[in-house]
């Protein structure tokens, strides 16, 4: 089991959808090819969606990786909004970097180099938008930080809560059953907290959604 929805389905979306941005279709291609993860398309679609209804001024993005959805974000933010955007990786700094100049959307995008589990506990503003997508391990944590850097009525977006479908699978195979067991966890510990009106939503690989109640 690694769908989430039936392959049809997918399919179906896919032809509909019509990304006219050749940045973001390279980026997307060059993810694919070199296996590097980033935000499903339609989970893509559906964040870019929240921020034009949201109209954050302040966003954080934990896990930049090539900077994908930093700049899907970025490109619908008002004119003095901006988002801090945490990496730890390298080399996927060096890759969003390029990107990011690319994007001509430099003036609104801040991209911090470092362990995101340094850096939150050093961060004083509060967020109207967090999106965390980084190292599975690390989610409980990250997530505890974020929810005291998360304004009042802000917004969580949390990605890979479903997991490949595997968090709802009897069947897991042995490279994916730690993992999976963390994420089952997580899910418990998001879905239990009183201070966030929350779901997750079968779209892309499962994503998190939480207002601060």
């Amino acid at each position: 089991m690694n769908k989430i929805i039936y392959e049809n389905q997918l399919k179906y979306i896919e032809s509909l959808r019509n990304e006219n941005d050749p940045l973001i279709e390279e980026m997307e291609k060059f993810a694919e090819e070199n296996k590097i993860p980033i935000l499903d398309k339609i989970a893509a679609d559906f964040l870019e969606q929240l921020i034009l209804i949201q109209k954050p001024k302040r966003v954080l993005e934990i896990g930049t990786a090539i900077g994908y959805s930093t700049i899907r974000i970025a490109k619908n933010l008002k004119k003095k909004a901006s988002i801090d955007t945490i990496e730890k990786s390298l080399d996927n700094i060096a890759l969003a970097t390029d990107y990011i100049r690319r994007s001509k959307l430099e003036s609104k995008i801040n991209l911090i180099e470092g362990n995101a589990l340094d850096i939150l506990p050093t961060l004083t503003k509060k967020y109207d938008l967090i999106f965390l997508d980084a190292d599975k391990q690390d989610y409980e944590k990250l997530f505890y930080y974020s929810l005291i850097l998360l304004k009042k009525r802000g917004v969580i977006f949390i990605d890979n809560l479903l997991w490949h479908g595997y968090t709802a699978s009897s069947k897991v195979p042995d490279e994916y059953k730690n993992s999976t067991k963390i994420i089952r966890d997580f899910n418990k510990l998001f879905m239990s907290q009183t201070s966030l009106q929350k779901t997750i939503l079968p779209i892309g690989d499962g994503i998190g959604l939480g207002v601060k109640i």
